[in-house]
């Protein structure tokens, strides 16, 4: 067997290392990117996850007649209230889906300028902020 050729294919350490610093050099600059980017994804779940259910708060009430009352929650657009008639659900197609940080989303009646208000308070889950703290909703 001829050891020279053998030797040859091999990388040496130095090799190795050149391209872990390129490695780690790119990470550095791409990465930070990636992270906004999936900040972002998450307030355009929300905001769709928002209209998706207010569409069918919008259904319920040409049913009901009435958007349902704060008591009553969202749980009322997949299971018929008590004592509501004209109740034709369930109005959405599957389980009232949890933020995109996984807490539910606030629902109360009536709202503050409109006739409800939906809404996620972001990652922090407080009032306020901004970024993936921001509010996000209709008030």
């Amino acid at each position: 067997m001829d050891m020279k050729k053998k030797y040859c294919q091999a990388f040496t350490l130095m090799e190795m290392l050149v391209v872990l610093v390129l490695m780690t050099l790119l990470a550095g600059l791409v990465g930070p990117k990636l992270f906004q980017k999936v900040g972002s994804s998450k307030i355009k779940v929300a905001k769709t996850q928002i209209e998706l259910i207010s569409s069918g708060l919008d259904t319920y009430r040409l049913d009901v007649g009435s958007y349902p009352t704060t008591d009553q929650g969202l749980a009322a657009l997949r299971k018929a209230p008590e004592g509501v008639k004209n109740w034709d659900g369930p109005y959405l197609s599957k389980n009232i889906p949890v933020d995109p940080w996984g807490s539910p989303y606030h629902y109360m009646r009536p709202g503050k300028e409109e006739a409800y208000a939906l809404f996620t308070l972001g990652q922090d889950g407080e009032e306020g902020g901004e970024g993936e703290n921001q509010d996000i909703g209709n008030f």
